[in-house]
């Protein structure tokens, strides 16, 4: 090492406090997540073994190991972003992982070091898989939209107003054609099922029980206004 790079990593008691502080960090962290999260600090002031400590290793690197690419060139421009997150990357042995580059500057507005972290997602992507089986659906055809709660009687209501007035007209206006249509909708969809539902029905339509139940029974061939 030339006595100008045990200068640049010796540095000034605010960059090696910054360096230990570092450390602490990375220790915490990796120790939190062993197995799961390598956690890097590297000193920028020496490119050539930049690599102070490394926690939970998972790329098998070793301390004193040179920068990365992200590291070099977080150290050639000082208006470097200060923080890469969630960016793609890989381990050597071909591992994808999530990182993400934190860097640190001095007071004089120079990068001295940077914690990297390391998620190796590949652990994930089985129990992703797992998770994305066990939630799909089957797409087919249904004869009917189901849903998992009783229905009411202001909900028949609001169907019943709302199917007529997306005719332009009011419930009892409706001609019997429609109105047919409106009735066995209902059944389909489990409207009829709610208590009271064929009174609530006869009063909105201004037709019998009878002719409620006649809607149901007659064919469609047989529909006359």
């Amino acid at each position: 090492m030339t006595e100008e790079s045990r200068q640049e990593t010796t540095g000034t008691p605010e960059d090696e406090l910054l360096l230990r502080e570092g450390e602490k960090i990375v220790v915490a962290i990796g120790r939190m997540f062993p197995g799961l999260c390598e956690v890097v600090l590297h000193d920028l002031r020496n490119p050539d073994q930049s690599i102070r400590a490394i926690e939970s290793n998972l790329s098998g690197r070793e301390v004193g190991q040179p920068a990365t690419e992200l590291g070099l060139a977080r150290m050639r421009d000082p208006g470097f972003p200060d923080i890469v997150q969630n960016y793609a990357n890989r381990f050597p042995d071909g591992r994808p992982a999530k990182s993400t580059s934190i860097g640190i500057k001095n007071s004089a507005g120079q990068y001295v070091a940077a914690i990297c972290l390391n998620l190796d997602v590949s652990l994930f992507a089985s129990v992703a898989r797992s998770l994305t089986n066990l939630v799909r659906t089957d797409e087919q055809e249904q004869p009917l939209t189901e849903t998992l709660r009783a229905r009411t009687a202001a909900e028949l209501r609001t169907v019943i107003e709302e199917f007529a007035a997306a005719r332009g007209q009011t419930p009892r206006s409706l001609g019997t054609p429609a109105k047919k249509e409106l009735v066995r909708t209902l059944k389909t969809s489990g409207y009829l099922q709610v208590k009271h539902s064929v009174q609530v029905v006869t009063e909105l339509l201004g037709v019998s029980r009878a002719t409620v139940y006649n809607y149901l029974r007659s064919p469609d061939a047989g529909d006359r206004p």
